[in-house]
Parts: C-alpha cells; structure tokens; sequence
C-alpha cells in the first residue's frame, strides 16, 4: 500500500483521527482494473515533486490532501471526473469536521486540474505544475506515459483518438508557457514542448499511413 504514514501525516492536519479506512477507499480506487496511468504509480510521482516544491506552495498540506483525491474519481466515458472527485474530498472532509473554508479550498484545488482556467493561487500553480510534469519526463517515462494513455482509452478507435489526443497536446502547446511556476518551467518546459512534439508528429504520421 502506498506510504501509510504519508497519508496519516497530512490528514492529522484536518483530523486528529487516522482516516484508515479513507486511505483503503482511495488506494482501492486508484488500483481499479481500467487505470493505467492514473494510478498509485501517478500519486507517488507526484508527491515526489511535492516534495521539492513545498516551499512554493502557501498552504503545501492542502496541496497534499488535494493531491490524494485529485484522480480519485477516474472514468473515461466520463467528462466530470474532476468534479466528482471534488466532490467525494468535500464528502470525506466534512464528515471528518474540516474547517469548510479548507475544504472549498482543497475543492478549488482539485478542480484546477481540468487544466482549462486559470490558476487563480499560488497553490493551484504549484498543483498543476505537479500534475502536468509528467509531459516534461524524460522521454523513456513520457513514451510509457503515452501508452498508459492509449490503455485508458482503449474502447475508442484508432483514428478518433489520434485525433482527440494530437488537439489536446496542441492546446498545451498553444500556451505562453506549459508550466505556471518558475521552477518547474525551468525543469520541464523545454522537454515537455519536444515531448508534445514529437508525440503530435507521430499521430499525424499514422494518420497519414492510415490514409
């Protein structure tokens, strides 16, 4: 199971009890058959750069408890996963007596990665930041990252995901910058702007093979 005493950690921030069975909610979710990507491998990475980048953030434990829940809701024949998943935090959190100004922060939080507003705090930066750093991975991870994806959308066909995939990759790159903090567009940008890339140059080539 994923760190036990990570998660103890930050939920002792809001909640003096140990929120177990929380835990096994969330780990169980982010375990389920049809994930690929979006998994505990996602999570780790992601508190990996947390890490790093606690110091950047305001309120770094409401980034955190974000984090956990941020893909805890994951179906892609969905297009509101973001705010179901917003919605079971705000769930967890008010049965376990949170401060309600904290959870419609950490509500905001998860919803800001839909990735199509904005960021309107320094915490909702440094959380899409962590979030989108996987299109800056080396290009080994970026490549494993892209299959993950094509799994998770198996049931759609080749060429309509081709087409969906390269107008997403586009949209990020049609950006002033990828990237919404300092450091992370120090460590990534340049390599997130060749993965997107080259990932679009391969779609369009089988497109056009299919063609």
């Amino acid at each position: 199971m994923i760190d036990q005493i990570r998660w103890a950690a930050v939920w002792k921030q809001f909640n003096q009890h140990p929120g177990t069975e929380l835990l096994n909610e969330l780990v169980r979710r982010y375990e389920e058959p049809h994930r690929a990507y979006h998994t505990l491998q996602h999570l780790r990475e992601c508190f990996t750069l947390l890490d790093v980048t606690r110091d950047a953030a305001d309120r770094p434990h409401e980034v955190e408890l974000a984090l956990w829940f941020h893909d805890a809701i994951y179906d892609t024949h969905r297009s509101d996963n973001e705010e179901q998943s917003a919605d079971l935090a705000e769930r967890s959190m008010l049965a376990g007596r949170v401060d309600p100004a904290i959870v419609q922060r950490v509500n905001s939080l998860i919803m800001a990665t839909k990735h199509d507003q904005p960021c309107r705090s320094r915490d909702e930066a440094v959380l899409t930041d962590i979030d989108l750093a996987i299109l800056g991975s080396d290009p080994e991870r970026f490549a494993e990252y892209e299959r993950q994806i094509r799994v998770e959308y198996s049931w759609v066909p080749d060429q309509q995901f081709r087409d969906g995939r390269t107008a997403i990759l586009r949209r990020f790159l049609e950006r002033d910058s990828i990237f919404q903090t300092e450091s992370f567009r120090k460590r990534f940008e340049i390599q997130a702007k060749e993965n997107l890339l080259a990932s679009i140059r391969m779609l369009e080539h089988f497109n056009r093979e299919e063609h």
